[in-house]
């Protein structure tokens, strides 16, 4: 009896580490970059708006997690954005969200790289539980990174999306920043 007791806590780890692995197998997640962007160019960089978590403790646990990662690679985070070399917006949608781009700002670029173009006002349709992080150079206004995670904030409690979040931003930074 004493036995199968003392197996008890091990199976029940268990069952959560496979839980946990075939919910992170479940999420998708994907990245992009500039192949022209000289990334060794950027040190420091700084937040600008995306759309962020409705759940101030959500919200937090991703800025955290992309902190470290960049903090991880040596870059330094300032507080004015304009003395930063790169700028990180992230969107997260955890229902199904729209996201609106005012006419001139171009689709899902908050201005980068919309240049003098204007465009008409458009709206899209963020799919629930997906994590955007995008990175932009500073001086050029244009995207140079971004990862995509698809099913990472279904979760109701805000504790497992913030290990869910570690998770995939360790994913998406791997190759980051890329080696030409």
């Amino acid at each position: 009896m004493r036995t199968r007791r003392a197996l008890l806590p091990a199976r029940l780890l268990l069952l959560a580490l496979l839980l946990l692995a075939g919910s992170a197998l479940a999420q998708k997640v994907t990245t992009d970059y500039d192949h022209a962007a000289t990334f060794s160019h950027y040190h420091t960089y700084a937040w600008t708006d995306g759309t962020p978590a409705s759940d101030p403790l959500t919200d937090q646990r991703i800025r955290d997690s992309v902190n470290r990662q960049l903090a991880s690679r040596g870059y330094q985070k300032v507080s004015d954005p304009g003395q930063a070399d790169i700028l990180v917006a992230y969107d997260a949608a955890v229902g199904q969200q729209a996201e609106i781009n005012p006419a001139g700002m171009g689709s899902w670029s908050y201005g980068w790289g919309a240049g003098d173009r204007m465009s008409p006002t458009t709206a899209n349709h963020i799919p629930a539980g997906t994590l955007d992080i995008r990175i932009g150079d500073n001086k050029t206004h244009r995207i140079v990174w971004c990862g995509t995670a698809s099913r990472v904030l279904n979760n109701t409690s805000s504790e497992k999306v913030g290990l869910q979040v570690q998770g995939v931003t360790t994913r998406m930074f791997v190759k980051y920043p890329p080696k030409k």
